[in-house]
């Protein structure tokens, strides 16, 4: 038995990141980006937030990594996806991944909106 196996039913891990990309299910991303139950999309940034509206039904919460640092986010973001129903966490964009990473292990509800270190 090994202890160190870790399956993802519902989505791909971040496998690794860097200055200026993440490495998302093998696949390297140049820039920000989305991580959602369906896929992975480059993000223009705050301003849109449509594609996480549109999967309002299938998270529970999204973490917002915003780079190196944590720093706040336009409360018109926020507010757009707590009206959807979904939560937003705020946390650096490391912390984000890994946070994201263990409950995507558990079978949670998550996606990631993350700004590069």
């Amino acid at each position: 038995m090994r202890l160190t196996d870790i399956t993802y039913d519902h989505g791909q891990p971040v496998d690794g990141y860097g200055p200026g990309f993440f490495r998302v299910g093998g696949e390297v991303y140049q820039g920000a980006i989305l991580v959602l139950p369906g896929g992975n999309f480059p993000w223009q940034g705050f301003e849109e937030t449509d594609a996480l509206v549109a999967i309002s039904e299938q998270v529970d919460v999204v973490f917002v990594g915003t780079g190196a640092e944590i720093s706040h986010i336009p409360v018109p973001f926020r507010t757009a996806l707590e009206t959807a129903g979904i939560g937003v966490e705020v946390m650096a964009s490391p912390a984000a991944c890994r946070t994201y990473n263990i409950l995507l292990s558990e079978g949670r509800r998550v996606a990631l909106a993350l700004l590069p270190v």
